[in-house]
């Protein structure tokens, strides 16, 4: 299987891969909801090939660590080969305080399975994370 680690080339290198291993807080269903929200925005983004407004609305740190221009090119080296979005699910939402290799904060890591037109079944996970200004912004993108 062909495994992409965007998101750990460019951000956080041990988030995403810890995340799913790092114990889960009680669940806030409204935090949930609203980092739901946002990652589907984002998604939606990705989806139209509007990699600029998806740098645009990452988060602080997500954009302080990847340039856009690399964000840009490293996204359409990944998704490129997957095709078009044509069907996506949600697999997992939880929400943690703490994360390995992050500063302590609000994070929901989200898994959904999608269905690319060359790809026919994949796991994306996305990590919103709360701003300062109480926003939901992703983090961290990953795609096996």
């Amino acid at each position: 299987m062909r495994q992409v680690a965007f998101a750990t080339r460019f951000v956080f290198p041990a988030i995403l891969a810890a995340a799913l291993a790092a114990p889960a807080h009680a669940q806030d269903p409204e935090s949930v909801a609203d980092a739901q929200e946002a990652a589907e925005r984002w998604l939606t983004q990705l989806d139209a090939g509007n990699y600029t407004a998806a740098w645009r609305d990452a988060s602080a740190s997500f954009r302080k660590a990847v340039p856009q221009p690399q964000f840009e090119a490293g996204t359409r080296q990944v998704r490129t080969p997957l095709g078009s979005a044509s069907d996506r699910a949600l697999k997992s939402a939880t929400y943690h305080t703490t994360m390995p290799g992050v500063p302590d904060g609000q994070y929901v890591v989200i898994q959904y399975t999608t269905r690319f037109a060359n790809k026919e079944q994949a796991v994306e996970t996305v990590t919103p994370m709360r701003e300062q200004d109480g926003s939901w912004r992703v983090s961290g993108y990953f795609v096996q």
